[in-house]
């Protein structure tokens, strides 16, 4: 499920590019949508503030990413797909919900609650990384998800206080890593982080909420994906 195209105001583009990789690579079929609703706002990216003026539509910014192969969310149902995958980017808490501008009192888009609810009720995992997992923790009640951690350390996690947010809207929020290194038999070995929620069928992972490495943020989303898919049992 997109929500545009671009960090500022839309779908983070590296994120759902590396989870479509990965769900390549799981051999899963997939169907991409966005809700047919205006942005927002538009952020032009090489300034980082917003295009006076100008309204571009979700769904229609959305069809760059999956290369014109997409559909309105309105027309995803629960009963034709396995699980359901969220990307990150300002857009999940822009269009997607008002999350970037109600905080804890944010709505959450009636189709995209729908979705949420539906996969839930019908047992089915649901994926999100970066910013989305706010979506779950408001839609729902008591779902444990990651958002990384829960300071700033100096920049490193600059969206920490998400996490308190997420504590707010019911949710519980899980410290995790992008990427940790331990040493096994004197060999440095890399253990990606993730959180699934097993009662649930919740899997995030915090990606762009750290200032890390893009092939760490990489090996995060496929943890989450690989959960995503165990999860379904298929």
């Amino acid at each position: 499920v997109l929500s545009g195209c671009g960090v500022y105001d839309g779908t983070e583009i590296h994120e759902a590019s590396a989870i479509l990789v990965h769900l390549s690579r799981g051999g899963a079929e997939v169907q991409m949508y966005a809700p047919d609703v205006p942005q927002m706002h538009v952020i032009d990216h090489s300034k980082g503030q917003p295009a006076e003026a100008e309204s571009r539509n979700v769904l229609v910014e959305s069809a760059r990413i999956a290369r014109g192969k997409i559909a309105s969310l309105a027309k995803l149902t629960t009963a034709d797909h396995d699980a359901v995958i969220f990307p990150g980017g300002f857009g999940a808490a822009k269009n997607l919900s008002t999350f970037a501008v109600d905080g804890k009192d944010c709505k959450v888009n009636r189709e995209v609650e729908r979705v949420l609810k539906d996969f839930h009720k019908a047992g089915k995992p649901i994926g999100l990384c970066c910013i989305s997992p706010v979506l779950a923790a408001k839609v729902l009640s008591g779902a444990e998800v990651t958002v990384g951690h829960e300071e700033e350390e100096g920049g490193k996690w600059p969206y920490a206080g998400t996490a308190g947010a997420i504590k707010e809207l019911g949710g519980k929020h899980c410290v995790k890593e992008v990427t940790i290194s331990f040493p096994v038999n004197f060999h440095v070995e890399r253990q990606v982080s993730t959180h699934v929620d097993t009662k649930n069928k919740v899997v995030t992972t915090p990606a762009f909420m750290c200032e890390a490495e893009l092939h760490n943020i990489f090996d995060g989303i496929g943890a989450m994906v690989k959960n995503v898919l165990k999860l379904t049992g298929k």
